[in-house]
Order: C-alpha cells, then structure tokens, then sequence
C-alpha cells in the first residue's frame, strides 16, 4: 500500500525537471520519466550497484530533487524523514517528524515525500503531515490531520502521498466528522481548504488532471472517484467501492478519459467526465469487474505507454497469485499476459518498465504491446512493495532495512 519553481511541471513542464524523481509517480504523477540512455540489453556481469545504506522500517516510497534521495522510515521508536545524497548514499540529515505507527499490514510510515519550493513534504502513517527544510531537515511545520478533523486513522494506515496545488499541499485525512481532503497552507501548515465527505477513506494519492477542459484534483476514496476544483469546491463523484475500502491507486489520464482499478477481485473502469450546462456528467468508456476483469490493480498504478497500460493484476482477495497484463487503454481488449509474475511495482522509462518485486528482484522489461520481453533480473532488495525511483540514470530501491542505489546507465 499504500515538488515553487520546482513544482511548474505539475501543469505545464514535461522536461526541466525530468532528471528528478520529486514525489509519487515522479515528476508527472504517471510513473514516467523522461530520461535517455538506458541499459538496452542486460549486462554480463548484471547491474552495478553503487551504493547500499541503512534505512528502516515502512513502505515509505522515495523522492530525489537535486541529487537528494528522501524517505520516510521507522527506527529508534519514530518516524523519521530522512536524505541522502543520491551519487554516494551519505546520509545527509534525518529528522524525527512523529512516534513509530504500527499496523497489522506493516508498520511505518507509507507514503511518499514531496520535494517542494526548498522543502520536503512527508505524511506519517497515523496522518501527521509535516514539512522539512531541504537543505538541512529543519522541521518547519507539522500538523495532525487526523486528530484536528476529528477523523479516524484509516484500518491500514494513512497512505496519501502529497500533492502541491497551488501553493497548498493536499492530502486526504481521517474523515469522518471534519474533513476527507484538505488543503494546507505551505508557508505554516495552516488550514486552506477542506471537503468534508462522508467517503470511506481509501489509500490512493490524489492527482491534478486536466478534466473536461480545465486542471482538477481528482480524488479516488474508498468509495467514490471524485473531481475537485483547484481552489477546492465540489465539481462531480462517480461512486466505486471496494471491499475493504482497498481504492489505492492513482487515477490515470486516457485521452480525455479516466482510468481507475483496484484489486480485491474489483476491476477497472476507463470514465469519461463531460461538462453540461449544469455540471459534469460522468461516463463508461469500458468497464473489466469482477473475478473476470482484465485488470485489478492491488496497490500499483498501472502505466500508460502509447495508448497501452501496463500493470499487475492481481487475483482473488488480495490472493497470491499477480499477473503481469498489458491491455490495450481505449478498450480494455488484453494484449498480453505474463501470468504468475509475482507482485511488485513498476516505473518507466526510455522505453523500459523497472520492475523492483516482493522477491527482492529487479526486473527490467522492454516495453511493447506485442509480448513480454524481458531483458533481465537480479536480486536487489529483501522485498518491496514500492516502484523505484529514477534520477541521472540512477535508480534508487529501499526495503525495511536498506536504501539502495542501483546504476542503469547504458554503457558504451
């Protein structure tokens, strides 16, 4: 389960920050980046690992802005927010930003950092969102969302990854009587916004999408898909729910469409959302449910390359057995299937999907919509379930005990 002149690229930039890795999904919240020059084919001698250092508990996936690598990890009886330079793996600063969180389905922290305007953004596993100075970890601000809505802590754990939107930084909460999505001011953590949805809480990370002709968060809940103005008033919900209130993934940009999917035998939904004289109205492109549908993300977004989405599909309730599925995005229609591959998580990049799984493996796959073609694999980590993050072709991995930085360079 489960970045301001630096934060242009969420609206407009696809390539000044394309060396970065700034916070869930990377630079486009798409699990895509733009560099160049990667390995083509597997190297005798397998992938050179640069560096290996200590990190600790949680799911926590990884940021890197201007050469610095930022986590969230559980150690020492806290949540700490921790940096690394990414070419050596020195650490750099730690700061302890809440108590250690613990949870049947795995303690720590969960979410991603977000890198922005000289701070690193990080939400803790029982909702405590603080905000830390890049340049040294100076804690600067933090709030509990949780307690100052009156919410819940979700049955899993808080999972949001942050999002900036407009000098704000949203996150879903606790719910429940004050707030399901609220906005905080970047400068001192102060209340901006709230929507206060009656919603089951899910574990996805919101998105800014262009939606029926203007700029939207769109929210996926634990029971419904939901579009907001940037400013934070109510623009339209499509309900979804899922056993367990499992939503985790974040929703997707098709075309003009909506992707969403979610494991526990659920499925996936391609939407469109249209505006009307009195609103939006919200459409079914394609829709896969059940224990027949194409595509049941569990907790990994799935990754659109040339009008073809690549991502796991996972079988039964939360069960075993993970397919790895390439189906064409207009129509839902299986391209192909990789079956019995395993549950891991995905990036791409330079016409390559990077694979890290629960195994501890590496993957590397070339990316095609006519089969599955594998370029090699090789053991890394002790298991995540977090994508690796990519900067200056460095690719950087964590599991509970270590952060690793992995070269993918291609060579000459």
């Amino acid at each position: 389960m489960r970045y301001l002149a630096c934060m242009v690229f969420v609206f407009v930039s696809v390539t000044v920050f394309a060396e970065d890795w700034p916070q869930h999904l990377g630079p486009q919240r798409n699990g895509i980046s733009l560099e160049k020059g990667l390995i083509s084919a597997w190297p005798e001698s397998g992938l050179p690992v640069k560096w290996r250092a200590p990190g600790g508990v949680g799911m926590s996936g990884l940021a890197i802005h201007d050469s610095l690598v930022v986590t969230l990890v559980q150690k020492e009886g806290q949540q700490f927010a921790v940096a690394l330079d990414r070419d050596s793996g020195n650490m750099k600063w730690e700061t302890a930003v809440a108590p250690a969180f613990r949870n049947s389905m795995g303690n720590g922290p969960r979410a991603y950092p977000l890198c922005a305007a000289g701070k690193a953004f990080v939400f803790t596993g029982e909702g405590i969102l603080a905000a830390v100075d890049l340049a040294d970890g100076k804690l600067i601000w933090k709030v509990d969302t949780v307690s100052q809505f009156k919410g819940r802590i979700a049955d899993y754990g808080m999972a949001c990854s942050p999002l900036w939107v407009k000098d704000h930084v949203v996150v879903t909460t606790g719910h429940a009587q004050g707030s399901a999505l609220a906005a905080f001011k970047v400068s001192d953590g102060s209340s901006a916004w709230i929507r206060p949805w009656s919603d089951t809480i899910g574990y996805s990370s919101p998105a800014v999408i262009e939606v029926a002709g203007q700029s939207q968060i769109v929210v996926y809940t634990g029971s419904n898909l939901r579009g907001v103005s940037l400013s934070g008033e109510d623009l339209w919900r499509h309900p979804y729910v899922t056993p367990y209130d499992c939503n985790i993934v974040t929703p997707l940009k098709i075309g003009k469409d909506l992707f969403i999917s979610s494991g526990e035998n659920h499925g996936a939904a391609l939407l469109g959302v249209e505006k009307t004289g009195a609103g939006f109205l919200v459409k079914k492109r394609w829709e896969s449910q059940g224990s027949t549908s194409v595509l049941r993300n569990e907790w990994q977004t799935s990754i659109l390359v040339d009008g073809y989405l690549y991502g796991f599909d996972n079988v039964g309730g939360a069960g075993p057995i993970t397919h790895l599925t390439c189906i064409e995005a207009a129509t839902g229609k299986v391209a192909w299937q990789q079956a019995r591959f395993g549950k891991g998580n995905a990036m791409a990049a330079d016409g390559k999907l990077f694979v890290s799984m629960m195994s501890g493996e590496l993957i590397v796959i070339k990316i095609s919509p006519e089969k599955y073609i594998e370029l090699g694999r090789q053991k890394i980590t002790r298991g995540t379930r977090q994508s690796p993050a990519l900067s200056d072709g460095v690719l950087i991995l964590r599991d509970d005990e270590s952060i690793v930085a992995v070269d993918v360079k291609q060579t000459k």
